[in-house]
């Protein structure tokens, strides 16, 4: 499940960052974590991100943190986070409440004494475990076929639309485990095989060469993955 505004206090140890406005927008799912270091933050976002603003390497007056509301929403940030504290920013502005009411986007209040970097782990962490959750759709698409055919029925099926694939799929039975455990990212799988991220290109790329011909590279190695999920079973 997507991490939402309204969870973000309810993270391990970020129980002191309260939401203080725009608490209609608290569904807003949270992409990313973002810190706003620049007086603008427009050309850095891309949506869905959760954006701090600390003050640290730039004044920001009660002016300036209701632009970055204005500017959140044109940009489809998902929240603000205002770190206050008697270094930098004193205290939250009450017309900064009453904007992000007006504007629908979650205003949060996150004391200096609360290290960001955890702030931002925790967040990111967060993130990561949803998207995980959300992964296993080959897996269930794999586990409801398997329910319906028996070995022989499976193992027609992936000779049929994967010809002479049977044994590449077994020798590489490592190569698609590792991208289904670090759901495709080349650098992860490298590390996981131990070997050079550009081993891992060739080797991809030489097996999706192998298949029978497909308009799109990516759908063709993801057939691939649910063949051997299919074929191991």
């Amino acid at each position: 499940m997507a991490l939402q505004c309204r969870d973000i206090p309810q993270l391990p140890g970020l129980g002191a960052i309260q939401l203080r406005g725009g608490s209609s927008g608290a569904d807003n799912s949270v992409r990313w974590p973002y810190l706003a270091e620049n007086r603008s933050f427009r050309q850095w976002v891309r949506g869905g991100e959760l954006v701090f603003v600390t003050g640290i390497s730039r004044h920001r007056s009660p002016a300036n943190l209701a632009e970055c509301l204005y500017e959140g929403r044109d940009c489809r940030i998902s929240g603000l986070v205002v770190l206050t504290g008697d270094a930098y920013i004193g205290q939250l502005p009450a017309m900064l409440s009453r904007l992000a009411d007006e504007l629908a986007i979650p205003l949060f209040e996150q004391p200096y004494s609360l290290p960001l970097v955890d702030v931002t782990e925790a967040i990111a962490r967060a993130i990561l475990t949803g998207e995980q959750a959300q992964q296993p759709e080959g897996d269930s698409l794999a586990d409801a076929l398997v329910a319906r055919l028996d070995g022989h029925q499976l193992d027609k099926l992936i000779g049929q639309y994967l010809p002479g694939m049977q044994d590449r799929l077994a020798g590489s039975a490592d190569l698609l485990e590792a991208w289904l455990a670090e759901r495709g990212n080349q650098c992860a799988m490298a590390e996981a095989l131990g070997c050079h991220r550009n081993t891992i290109r060739n080797r991809m790329n030489r097996l999706a060469e192998d298949m029978p011909p497909q308009t799109d590279p990516d759908e063709t190695f993801k057939t691939l993955v649910l063949a051997h999920l299919l074929s191991k079973r």
